[in-house]
């Protein structure tokens, strides 16, 4: 897997999410809970993460609908 974005954006995340479900594109987020042992403050950010060779296509729908921050 590789990591496609990093945020402390929970709605940001949701619609990248989305965004690639609606393209069948399967993603994870990781650090998720991380939130339980900072105490919900949003510090650390979470990873969406995609498969390997999803993550090309995954990038240019980033890309496309301006959430791409590279």
């Amino acid at each position: 897997m590789k990591e496609l974005l990093r945020t402390n954006d929970p709605v940001r995340l949701s619609f990248i999410a989305s965004v690639l479900r609606d393209s069948s594109i399967e993603s994870v987020v990781f650090d998720e809970h991380t939130s339980l042992l900072e105490g919900s403050i949003g510090a650390l950010p979470r990873r969406l993460m995609v498969l390997d060779e999803d993550y090309d296509a995954a990038k240019r729908l980033l890309r496309d609908t301006g959430q791409d921050d590279s």
